[in-house]
């Protein structure tokens, strides 16, 4: 192992002194090592002149291989090594955790310094069995198989557009948005047309217009003047409250879908995420920080 991380070390900057002070070698013993992997190899990974050293093609190639490996291992390494429970691994939607989570995670690390979150991206629904999460941050139904949903908050969207666009359009009332460009958000298409319907309202543009993956895309879009979008009012707050976005209308619409976090069967045996689903559903409910845990052992009934 010490001869494929003196190699990717050398690779990556292109010279055994640096990887030297990278590692705190000598340069010598990076050198030693690397030898020592091309005689195994049988090839030449760098060409050595007076001066410096240069990557072979072949090197190239095999840096790549061994860069997404020792990745992959440090991946795994923290997925096996944090079994004292201090350390969670969430599953998190990107706008939510950048516009909401983040922001108030300080609440939560000041009562609790003593737990690590860790945030990786997903966006549908996965196995927990197979994925290496604790828990996941989830839209949708609340329903996810061999899991429990906690539910935080409902859904609901608002139009919004840059004051600029509005001014352009001369948008005032819902009747306007007949000649407006409608940005959509990919998991939502028929919002634009449930808005029309809620309004009384029937315009050929409701299906029309840029579909983008995610809110954060939706929103900068708006920002930037290319059309009137709908977005939770949670995830536009900010927009709002620097005038960079407008609410078009004061006529909200709230969808089939709810945020909610989830977990395996079994929460009960990790005491750090009972704690960290009872902040999150204080904190969504705008209860303010409760360190009761007893809450979240067993969710609440559906209400089908």
């Amino acid at each position: 192992m010490s001869e494929l991380v003196a190699f990717e070390s050398a690779a990556r900057h292109g010279s055994f002194t640096r990887a030297a002070i990278e590692l705190a070698l000598a340069q010598s013993a990076v050198s030693r090592h690397i030898q020592s992997l091309e005689r195994k190899l049988g090839v030449v990974l760098f060409e050595r002149t007076r001066k410096r050293v240069l990557i072979t093609g072949t090197g190239r190639l095999y840096q790549v291989k061994i860069r997404d490996m020792l990745s992959e291992l440090v991946d795994l390494s923290q997925q096996v090594a944090p079994i004292s429970e201090t350390i969670l691994n969430i599953a998190v939607l990107a706008a939510f955790t950048t516009r909401w989570l983040i922001p108030r995670l300080p609440t939560f690390y000041k009562q609790h310094p003593e737990i690590t979150i860790n945030l990786s991206t997903r966006l549908t629904m996965f196995d927990f069995s197979v994925e290496p999460f604790d828990a996941a941050i989830h839209v949708g139904s609340g329903n996810w198989p061999g899991a429990r949903a906690y539910h935080l908050f409902d859904e609901i969207m608002i139009p919004v557009a840059g004051p600029e666009y509005q001014d352009r359009l001369n948008l005032r009332e819902p009747r306007d948005l007949g000649c407006a460009q409608l940005i959509h958000q990919a998991t939502r298409p028929t919002a634009w047309a449930d808005w029309y319907e809620d309004a009384g309202l029937h315009f050929s543009n409701a299906f029309r217009g840029p579909r983008l993956e995610q809110f954060e895309m939706v929103i900068q879009h708006a920002v930037a003047g290319l059309g009137a979008c709908l977005v939770p009012l949670f995830l536009a707050t900010p927009e709002l409250g620097s005038g960079s976005l407008v609410a078009l209308f004061d006529r909200p619409l709230q969808t089939p879908m709810a945020y909610y976090v989830v977990a395996p069967e079994g929460i009960t045996a990790n005491p750090a995420l009972r704690k960290f689903i009872n902040w999150l559903v204080n904190e969504a409910k705008g209860r303010g920080y409760s360190d009761d845990t007893t809450g979240v052992a067993e969710p609440p009934p559906r209400k089908d």
